[in-house]
């Protein structure tokens, strides 16, 4: 939401001094602690901590008015406190200083949450519904595969007294069957018809099929609710573990697992984890973390046949011939646009089922709109090629866009794609858009899981990972942010 106006305070010599020196410094005020800015002589204080997972800001990179989270590549607008690039919902506190009807449909996620919000922020006073398959509001989902024995109200991005304070309806439980564009209708499962004026499609992904035998046998979860990851937990306390896929969220299971499970093992269809994304070196560095805690992997490999006994996991059975004992298995191996109902709907879908829209979220349905994982959508620093990503912040920005085309302000995405995992209490961290990289400049040293990776494309640095290497992801993300290029030659 927008930012709020703090009370006064007197600013003093001694932390003008400091802010000359650091242009950036925590300070104390007594009743609490801010982030003091200078900035081309102008002085600003403003929360000192990132509303997202509480990054301690100072440690962030300060570049043309606004401050960059140093973990998650959040930005903030210095003299406002508006949060201007994602993830997060809430912008910081601004202290100022003295110195001598229509009905919107909304299909809940993070791009659906924020798209509600701007609205409200930018004076929409009407209807707003929004609506979700999920029994709960909104959460964190990412953290889902983090911290498995969180509960939904902790993960919770909005309580329910936030949404009625901003009139925001919420339907859980709706699942949507069918769209009419004709009638501008929505048509749930339980016949329920909603009619709308402006409707946002966030519909998000659902899990990859896979052809395996024994797709009746229990405790093999697809990690998608609180629920889930708490069964997981439980059944994998002291019992055999066994995570389908390489994917950031199987890994992230399988980390998180090492502590309770007797053992943990890991089936991949590549040589080494991560390596589309990350590159080989990369991959194998981080699979190196994974053994030295005690998880085995079995790579090249696919799943034959899930073998219970008496309806309840056992083994899991590899094409290889492989056999691994199992009390309970997560698939997390690959995901599809969860857009199997708008096949008829006359909104456009490319050849493997994603929503494809323009610059302003827009689909080729007038008054449709979407966002998150769904859709395709043109990207700038591609010249505006049609590309999916499938990033947590870049839902929040497709949100936003989409809320302010909406009210006829219409803008263009302006944001580097930005996302990060935790693993054995380290943080990789990855800012732009490397799909297709051909070559990986590596500095520091993997083997001490201390470097810092660029991806180049035809000579240009197109994305950036980190581990331990803080704020450099932050500090190229500002870099890219700003319309520069960053040659292969200069990182080399």
């Amino acid at each position: 939401m927008k930012s709020k106006e703090m009370s006064l305070f007197t600013l003093d010599l001694t932390i003008i001094l400091f802010c000359v020196l650091d242009r950036m410094r925590e300070v104390d005020l007594g009743s609490g602690r801010a982030l003091l800015i200078k900035e081309h002589g102008e002085f600003t204080a403003m929360g000192h901590k990132c509303p997202h997972y509480g990054a301690p800001l100072v440690k962030g990179v300060l570049s043309k008015g606004h401050v960059r989270c140093p973990w998650h590549g959040a930005c903030f607008n210095i003299a406002t406190g508006d949060i201007e690039d994602f993830p997060g919902l809430d912008s910081l506190f601004i202290l100022a200083m003295l110195c001598a009807s229509v009905l919107v449909n909304l299909l809940a996620g993070p791009a659906g949450l924020v798209c509600a919000e701007t609205l409200r922020q930018e004076g929409f006073t009407d209807r707003i519904v929004m609506c979700t398959m999920d029994k709960h509001p909104p959460y964190d989902r990412p953290k889902l595969s983090k911290s498995l024995e969180s509960t939904a109200e902790q993960l919770r991005l909005r309580s329910m007294d936030f949404l009625q304070d901003h009139d925001i309806e919420l339907l859980t439980e709706k699942e949507v069957v069918a769209i009419d564009v004709k009638t501008q209708s929505v048509i749930f499962e339980d016949g329920l018809r909603m009619e709308y004026r402006k409707l946002f499609i966030a519909t998000g992904s659902r899990p990859k099929p896979m052809n395996y035998k024994g797709k009746d046998v229990r405790n093999v979860f697809h990690l998608r609710t609180p629920e889930d990851a708490n069964s997981i937990a439980r059944l994998a306390n002291n019992k055999n573990a066994v995570i389908v896929g390489t994917s950031f969220v199987g890994m992230e299971v399988a980390a998180a697992l090492t502590d309770k499970a007797h053992s943990v093992s890991v089936i991949g269809i590549e040589s080494v984890p991560f390596k589309k994304a990350l590159g080989e070196k990369v991959g194998k560095a981080i699979m190196k973390l994974f053994e030295a805690n005690r998880v085995k992997f079995y790579m090249l490999n696919e799943v034959s046949e899930m073998v219970g006994h008496h309806g309840q996991l056992k083994e899991v059975v590899l094409k290889s011939g492989k056999v691994l004992r199992a009390d309970v298995c997560v698939i997390g191996a690959g995901s599809v646009p969860a857009t199997g109902f708008l096949k008829q709907s006359g909104i456009h879908l490319d050849s493997k089922g994603f929503i494809t829209v323009n610059k302003n979220m827009q689909t080729n349905v007038d008054g449709v709109f979407a966002g998150g994982d769904v859709v395709m959508f043109p990207f700038p620093p591609r010249n505006n090629k049609k590309v999916n990503i499938p990033h947590w912040q870049m839902a929040h920005v497709h949100g936003k866009v989409a809320a302010l085309s909406m009210m006829g302000r219409a803008t263009e995405i302006k944001t580097v794609p930005y996302f990060w995992s935790a693993m054995f209490g380290k943080t990789i961290r990855y800012a732009g858009y490397g799909d297709g990289f051909d070559d990986v400049i590596i500095q520091g040293d993997l083997d001490e899981l201390r470097f810092v990776a660029f991806y180049t494309r035809s000579e240009e640095v197109v994305s950036v990972t980190s581990m331990n290497y803080d704020p450099i992801v932050s500090r190229v993300a500002e870099v890219l942010g700003s319309g520069k290029t960053i040659k292969k030659r200069d990182v080399e």
